[in-house]
Formats: structure tokens, C-alpha cells, sequence
């Protein structure tokens, strides 16, 4: 008799996480302490129940559960509270949108997203990177978090609108975008609206910032359907939809696409460069060894492009390493459409169930020593991780983030573009903690820059950069992020 023996399935530990409070379940441990409480998790099982609140949901802490459920997005679908604040707050886009409409949101968008597209918007992503460093100065204190939403806000603007936001709009975009996501986190954990209602000047700064990003798609919106010039950026294509009497594309839809590109795009990248640098000054050799590649790369001192990417191996693996140890985003909600079973234990129609990638990517059993920074377990030939599906930045399945493509060339060549000019060391007394908000990464980073400077056959040399010009956006990252 011939033929394959077929495994068992695996028999997972689905248990109760310890610790709840009364009323309020483990709602408190997850904002005093929110890292901590969620790699505590797995040492309970594969399945653990939570409390939030006085609502139950389950956090998956396996990788192997976590990508059967995303793999699985007609049952597993998008949802919970997080989802309804978002939705509250970008509409019904591609990110928030239900799985029924996902695939027609999905194929709107994703002409602008191909890797071809990704390597032309290569120019400007170095461009805007190289125009913020231009501006600093040799042992200048450098906000870095307000300088890397420059670059990412520039980029995402540029994309999305061409030329259409002038500084001081960029400034402000910034500045909402921080005090909104500042407020999403809270109320994700604390599933009561009636605690937002009450105007405090947190809940009314929030309710501010969600009004005027509105305001300011809405004009470029305006401002573009009055005039006649042809734009080759994704308002454009959206525009062209909208005009396709076929298309069946709404102004609505425009907005909600618009907006919630806007704030994904933006944040999450700012934050994983900003969390790059703040690693890497804490990792000499792992900055050694970027710089390495970067003074062989770029040996003629221009900006990196997109030629450049398949020979930036060690800078990839910094950003992907970086993806792993401080994920943007670090927690998401997912709710059953049916009832169904995970980890044999059975979810009934509604239940919440929550995954989070910084859990999976500290799991020691998936990635050894997890809470070092050791870009080397990315590069060729090594083994990056022992459990398979373990790596989720961007998650995965058809609801795979649409923009990785985007943000991963995005990310490496900023990084590249500055850290071959400069280098960026932490300030007496070391970097402030990174709190969580509904993204992950530091927000209030201020570093020191020193010229880089480096021996090449024998003589010293000082690394340049090309800058076409020092255009205001970004200074010295002074403005409030």
C-alpha cells in the first residue's frame, strides 16, 4: 500500500488569561502595560480569552493560528472596535472596508501599487529623504519622529495628490495625524462612547484633528475637479473612476480612499524609520555593517534610486528586522461572520478575536533572542525564523497590506539616503520609551547628528549627497509631530 501518512493536528492549549479586574477586565493591564500583557500571553496557550471590558475576545498566539485565520477572511473578517473607530474615521476604504466589498476596493487600487510604480516613485522618495537631511547641521539635536513624518507625509502627498498640499498644510496634516492617532488607542480599549462624548480638551483636540484632515481632502478634491491640468497621481485615477459612468466609483468612495491612504501611508512608515535609527544607535554593529554597504554602494556619494535596491541587501534587512522587533502596527481585531472553530475550540458568530504581530515576532520559539536587533537574520543564507508565518509587519492572505511593496522601497531608501550622509546618536540619558498608541514607534525621538565619515583606499572622505534643492518641508523637524 503506498501513499502518505497524514499528520495529526496539532492538539492547542486554549486557555483564560489570569488577571482580570472587575467591570473593567484586562482593559487596564492592556494600556498600563500593553507590550508586556501581550508577551505574557503565550505561556497561558495557543488561544488565550481576554476580558476587555465586559466584552470577550480571544488572542491568537500562535503563528500557525494566526495565519489560518487571515488566510480565512470571509469568516475571520474585519471588525471590533478598533475597525469601528477607524471606520468612523476613514469611512468605508480598502483597510476598513468588509470582505464583501474588499476585492472591488482592492482592484481600484492596485494599478498604483504595482512594483513598477513602486521603482518611479523611487526619485521622490529619495528626493524628499535628502531634502530633510539637508537641513541639519553637524551636532544639531534633531527631532527625528517630526522629520521622518516629514519625509513619509511629503512622499504619501506627492502620490496622492502631486503638489497640491503647500507646507504649512503639510505641517498641519502632520499634527492631526499625531493627535489622532494618539486618541484611536484609548478608544479601542475602552469600548464605551460615552466616555468621548464628554468634552475634555483630549476628546475635543481629537474630534478637531479627525474634522480638519476631512476639510483638507475635501479641498484638493474641489480644487482639482475645477481645473483642467491632467495629474498622473492616485486622485487622478480615482477621479477617472468617479467620471466612468461604468465604473460606478462615488465621490464617497474617492473620500474614504483618499483618506485612508492618507493615514496609513503616512504614520507607519514615519515610524519604522524612526524606530530604524533609534535601534540601530543602540547596535554599533549592526550600524557598522549598514554603513558598510552603503559606503560600497553609494561610493560616489549620489542618492540612492531604485537601480540600487536589489544591491542594498544589509539595508533591507534593517528595515525588515526593525519590521519585526517595533511593528507600526502591533495589534489588530478580526470578528467571526459565522460560527466556526480555531485552535479546536469553537467561536461562536460575532466573537472578537485579536492578533498581534509584536507578539508573534517576540515569541522566543519563532525568533531566538527576540528582544535583540540582529538584521543578519534576513540576510541570504541565513535561517530567519524556525516557525513558518511568523513574520506578519504587513500581514497576509487577500487582505495582505496593499502598500508593503510601496513602503518597504519607501523605508530602504530613506534609510539609505540619510544614514550614508549621517549618522544619528542618542542623547544623554538614552531614548524615552516607546508607548504604544494604535501604531506603535517613537513619537517624540530627538537625536544628535554627526557627519558620517569613513576611510575608502587609504584616504579619509566624507560622504555627499546630491540634494536638488532645500525646500522648507522638513527643516530640522521642529514642527510639532
Amino acid at each position: 500500500m503506498s501513499g502518505s501518512v497524514r499528520e495529526p493536528e496539532r492538539e492547542w492549549t486554549v486557555e483564560c488569561a489570569p488577571g482580570a479586574f472587575p467591570l473593567l477586565g484586562h482593559g487596564i493591564a492592556l494600556f498600563r502595560r500593553p507590550l508586556e500583557f501581550l508577551n505574557s500571553l503565550p505561556a497561558h496557550g495557543d488561544l488565550v480569552e481576554v476580558r476587555l471590558g465586559p466584552q470577550r475576545a480571544w488572542v491568537v498566539c500562535h503563528p500557525e493560528l494566526a495565519h489560518r485565520m487571515l488566510l480565512d477572511t470571509s469568516t475571520f473578517d474585519k471588525g471590533g472596535t478598533l475597525y469601528d473607530r477607524l471606520r468612523s474615521l476613514m469611512g468605508d476604504g480598502v483597510v476598513t472596508c468588509p470582505h464583501a466589498r474588499h476585492r472591488r476596493q482592492r482592484r481600484l487600487l492596485q494599478p498604483a501599487f504595482r512594483p513598477s510604480r513602486a521603482a518611479e516613485h523611487a526619485d521622490l522618495m529619495g528626493e524628499e529623504a535628502a531634502a530633510v537631511a539637508a537641513r541639519w547641521r553637524a551636532g544639531q539635536d534633531v527631532d527625528v519622529s517630526a522629520a521622518m513624518m516629514t519625509v513619509t507625509a511629503r512622499v504619501m502627498s506627492r502620490v496622492l495628490f502631486s503638489d497640491s498640499l503647500d507646507p504649512a498644510t503639510h505641517a498641519e496634516v502632520r499634527r492631526c495625524l499625531a493627535d489622532v492617532v494618539r486618541g484611536l488607542f484609548i478608544r479601542t480599549i475602552v469600548p464605551v462612547d460615552a466616555v468621548f462624548r464628554v468634552p475634555t480638551p483630549a476628546n475635543r483636540r481629537y474630534r478637531r484633528s479627525v474634522d480638519r484632515l476631512h476639510a483638507i481632502v475635501d479641498a484638493v478634491v474641489a480644487e482639482r475637479r475645477g481645473g483642467d491640468a491632467q495629474h498622473d497621481d492616485l486622485l487622478g485615477v480615482l477621479l477617472a473612476a468617479a467620471s466612468d459612468e461604468d465604473g460606478g466609483v462615488t465621490d464617497r468612495e474617492v473620500h474614504d480612499q483618499l483618506i485612508t491612504l492618507l493615514l496609513t501611508g503616512v504614520e507607519t512608515a514615519a515610524l519604522c524609520l524612526t524606530s530604524a535609527f533609534d535601534l540601530l544607535a543602540g547596535n554599533p554593529e549592526a550600524e557598522r555593517g549598514l554603513h558598510a554597504e552603503l559606503d560600497t554602494v553609494l561610493a560616489d556619494g549620489r542618492r540612492p534610486g531604485a537601480d540600487d535596491l536589489p544591491r542594498l541587501g544589509h539595508t533591507r534587512a534593517v528595515v525588515t528586522e526593525t519590521l519585526r522587533h517595533s511593528p507600526p502596527g502591533w495589534l489588530f481585531t478580526r470578528v467571526t461572520t459565522r460560527d466556526t472553530e480555531l485552535a479546536g475550540h469553537r467561536l461562536a458568530r460575532g466573537t472578537t478575536v485579536l492578533y498581534s504581530p509584536y507578539l508573534l515576532h517576540h515569541d522566543p520559539a519563532s525568533f531566538p533572542e527576540p528582544e535583540r536587533f540582529l538584521p543578519e537574520r534576513w540576510l541570504s543564507g541565513r535561517t530567519a525564523a524556525r516557525r513558518e508565518h511568523a513574520l506578519v509587519p504587513f500581514a497576509a492572505g487577500s487582505r495582505k497590506c496593499l502598500g508593503e511593496g510601496f513602503a518597504m522601497t519607501e523605508v530602504t531608501l530613506a534609510l539609505a539616503t540619510i544614514a550614508a550622509r549621517w549618522r544619528l546618536t542618542h542623547r544623554p540619558g538614552g531614548a524615552p520609551e516607546s508607548r504604544p498608541a494604535v501604531t506603535l514607534g517613537p513619537r517624540a525621538l530627538r537625536m544628535t547628528c554627526e557627519p558620517r565619515t569613513h576611510q575608502r583606499t587609504g584616504a579619509a572622505h566624507r560622504t555627499t549627497i546630491r540634494v536638488p534643492d532645500s525646500r522648507m518641508a522638513g527643516g530640522n523637524g521642529a514642527d510639532d509631530a
